[in-house]
């Protein structure tokens, strides 16, 4: 009956091409519009780190003498977060600041270049699972001991010497020479999690969260020797003694993440930093000591709404026209089951049930939701190859992946099906006589 109902799907889409061929641009049309901005969606608000981000969290110290009670700052001062990371009371922890630094490559003749640095420790690259193309890590130990040995990026390998294995060769940065201990493999979490800092984001602040992955990466304790006078603040409430150096100054710069693997963990930490705030109250340096923060990964970053708000309201339109798209092949489909009043009452005289009927007319709306689907498949490759075109960080990771993909041919196919319900029920309720006058 299935093989039956195709054929005569086929044919009455075959006898009618026209209308058939709207009904296919229709629906066309709104899932190519709608899987294009669902795409651009689920890349800008997908888990960056599947299986572990439920373990990762930052936490947050009110360290701002002037905050009233309000959300901490998203970064802390120095002491604060060395105090913190030196507890070691999380499996892992890391410390993490940004900055630009002019680097130059003594074994080469590239002229000197401005680079992205994040200035770390140890633990981040275990924790974040950042994968390496040769070498490794620095170590702990080398934390400790204010090592000068840094890991590159591949994009930044692959400039300065050709993509080879560089370890042990040196880069200056400043007036130092630091020797490459490690170089990343192609490495593009979206967005770039260790950086969201900063307050609530509007469209325009999100651009560097889908950068490229920093050039180089070097342990924050040898940072405060190289570039001490390159960190930037977020913030400060009190003036800086010595220009350059945050260490000592009343500025909030510096991040923390941790590893936490359970439940218990959690609650331990937690009160291990409600702990700790109270303390510092007690000894004047912090005021506000209950306002206090942990959040994981993927709660840090809808907090700070990392997605741009006009993608959401572009998906939202999107939808709203694939809604405009199935209404209009509703008026189609009922139309074309019209025509074929006299046929369906043929067939109901012949012995065919209601049932029967619906089943037909389903099948037809469903092998127009299937080409449907089909040509708003091109679409959405279009649309995503005009994405990927425009001048946005985050463009070039537009792609259409397995699972936009099954979303796009399954909907397409509902979508048919629930445009093709009210015109089939009608269609097969419609009384036999009736539709017998037509002959």
């Amino acid at each position: 009956m299935l093989t039956y109902n195709g054929q005569v799907a086929l044919h009455n889409i075959r006898r009618s091409k026209v209308l058939s061929s709207l009904m296919v641009l229709a629906i066309s049309i709104g899932i190519g519009a709608s899987m294009t901005t669902l795409a651009v969606m689920r890349l800008l608000s997908a888990d960056p780190l599947p299986g572990r981000s439920q373990h990762i969290f930052y936490p947050q110290v009110d360290v701002n003498p002037d905050s009233k009670g309000r959300e901490p700052l998203d970064v802390m001062d120095y002491k604060t977060a060395f105090d913190l990371w030196s507890a070691k009371r999380a499996s892992q922890q890391a410390l993490v600041a940004s900055y630009h630094a002019k680097l130059r490559a003594p074994e080469s003749t590239l002229p000197p270049m401005m680079v992205s640095v994040t200035s770390t420790t140890a633990d981040f690259f275990a924790m974040f699972a950042v994968p390496f193309q040769y070498g490794r890590a620095w170590s702990a130990d080398d934390d400790a001991a204010r090592a000068r040995g840094i890991v590159i990026s591949s994009e930044l390998n692959r400039k300065i010497f050709g993509g080879a294995n560089s370890v042990g060769r040196s880069l200056r940065i400043g007036d130092a020479d630091l020797r490459i201990v490690g170089v990343l493999a192609p490495w593009r979490p979206s967005p770039l999690y260790y950086k969201v800092r900063g307050g609530r984001f509007s469209s325009g602040d999100t651009a560097y969260l889908y950068s490229k992955v920093d050039d180089v990466f070097m342990p924050f304790s040898s940072s405060l020797d190289v570039s001490k006078g390159s960190f930037e603040p977020f913030t400060c409430w009190g003036t800086i003694a010595t220009p350059g150096d945050l260490v000592a100054s009343p500025c909030a710069w510096l991040a923390l993440w941790v590893r936490l693997d359970d439940q218990a963990a959690v609650d331990r930490y937690r009160a291990f930093l409600q702990g700790y705030a109270d303390q510092q109250r007690l000894a004047g340096r912090i005021k506000f000591s209950d306002n206090v923060r942990l959040r994981n990964l993927v709660e840090w970053l809808d907090f700070n709404q990392v997605v741009p708000s006009d993608v959401k309201l572009q998906t939202l339109l999107a939808f709203a026209f694939l809604l405009i798209c199935i209404s209009n092949v509703v008026g189609l489909l009922l139309a074309k089951f019209m025509r074929y009043g006299a046929e369906i009452g043929l067939r109901r005289a012949l012995g065919a049930t209601r049932r029967d009927i619906l089943m037909q007319c389903l099948s037809e709306a469903a092998t127009i939701g299937a080409l449907g689907g089909g040509g708003g498949l091109v679409l959405t490759l279009c649309g995503l190859a005009l994405v990927r075109r425009q001048q946005v960080e985050y463009a070039d990771l537009a792609h259409l992946d397995v699972t936009t993909l099954l979303i796009t041919m399954g909907l397409s196919v509902a979508a048919s099906l629930l445009a093709g319900v009210i015109p089939a029920v009608r269609a097969s309720l419609t009384p036999t006589a009736l539709q017998l006058k037509l002959i």
